[in-house]
C-alpha cells in the first residue's frame, strides 16, 4: 500500500505545555483526511509539524517516501520536505503589496526559477480554475475574504505539491462566503491530490472526506469513514463533540 504521508510518534511541546503526545497517522495517496476536534486539541500544531512550520520535538515525518527525523535533521531536508507540501492558512497570508497574479506567480519565480512569462501563463491558468481570472490584477484588499482564500488555494496549487494542508480555511470568513471556498476545495479534491483539512465544517467532511480523524488533548481519539464517524461514532468524547457542533 502506498502511503503519501506517514507520521510516527509525533511529540510537540511549547515550554511545559505538551501539545502533541505521540501521534501516529498514515495517509494514502489521494486521500482527503479531515481532522476535527475542540480548540487546543493539537489539530493545527499537527498540521504545522508536517512541513516543519513548527518543528516537532520527537518522531519522524515522511511525505512521498521522503523521511525526516524531527529531532535530527538538516536544513536541506526540511526544504525538500516543504517542496512536497503546500499550506493554505486561515488568514490567507497574501502579500498585500502584490496583485493576486503576482502572489500566485511568486513561488514559481522564487522557488521553481520560472521566467516571468512562463510563470504568468501557468498562474493565469490556475486563477481561471479557482474563478479569479478576472480579478488577477486586483490587490488582496480589493477582494472579499472568500476571493482571497481562493487566491491562497491557487498559490498552493501552483507549486504542484504532493500534499495540500488546509488550516481551518473558512474560519475567518463571513458565513455567506464559506460555500464558495468549500466548493473550490471540493473541486481540488476531485483532482486526486492528497489533502489534510482541519475544519469544523461537518457537511463538507461528510461530502468530501475519505476519512475523518477526531483529536483531543494531543491524541487521536477515533478515526474512520465519514459515514461511520459522523453518524455513529464509537467513543463517548467524539459523540459529545459532534452533538455540540452539529
Amino acid at each position: 500500500m502506498e502511503y503519501m504521508v506517514q507520521l510516527e510518534n509525533i511529540h510537540k511541546s511549547f515550554g511545559k505545555n505538551q501539545i502533541l503526545k505521540g501521534v501516529n497517522m498514515n495517509i494514502r495517496k489521494g486521500e482527503v483526511v479531515v481532522i476535527l476536534g475542540p480548540s487546543g486539541s493539537g489539530k493545527t500544531t499537527l498540521l504545522r509539524t508536517i512541513n516543519f512550520l513548527d518543528s516537532a520535538n520527537e518522531g519522524s515525518i515522511s511525505v512521498s517516501n521522503f523521511k525526516v527525523n524531527c529531532n535530527k535533521h538538516s536544513k536541506s531536508q526540511v526544504i525538500e520536505l516543504r517542496r512536497k507540501t503546500a499550506m493554505v492558512f486561515q488568514n490567507y497570508n497574501l502579500f498585500q503589496n502584490k496583485t493576486i497574479l503576482e502572489n500566485v506567480m511568486e513561488g514559481l519565480i522564487v522557488v521553481k526559477k520560472y521566467n516571468k512569462k512562463e510563470a504568468k501563463k501557468v498562474s493565469m491558468e490556475i486563477l481561471d480554475k479557482v474563478g479569479l481570472l478576472e480579478r488577477c490584477d486586483y490587490y488582496p484588499s480589493q477582494l472579499s475574504g472568500g476571493q482571497q482564500q481562493r487566491a491562497g488555494i491557487a498559490r498552493a496549487l501552483i507549486m504542484d505539491p504532493d500534499v495540500i494542508l488546509f488550516d481551518e480555511p473558512t474560519s475567518a470568513l463571513d458565513p455567506e462566503l464559506v460555500g464558495e471556498v468549500l466548493n473550490t476545495i471540493k473541486a481540488v479534491s476531485q483532482t486526486g491530490i492528497t489533502m489534510i483539512v482541519v475544519t469544523h465544517e461537518i457537511s463538507f467532511a461528510k461530502e468530501v472526506a475519505s476519512r475523518v480523524v477526531f483529536m483531543e488533548g494531543g491524541n487521536i481519539v477515533e478515526e474512520g469513514k465519514p459515514t461511520e464517524m459522523l453518524v455513529n461514532p464509537k467513543e463517548p468524547r467524539t459523540q459529545q463533540f459532534l452533538k455540540r457542533i452539529i
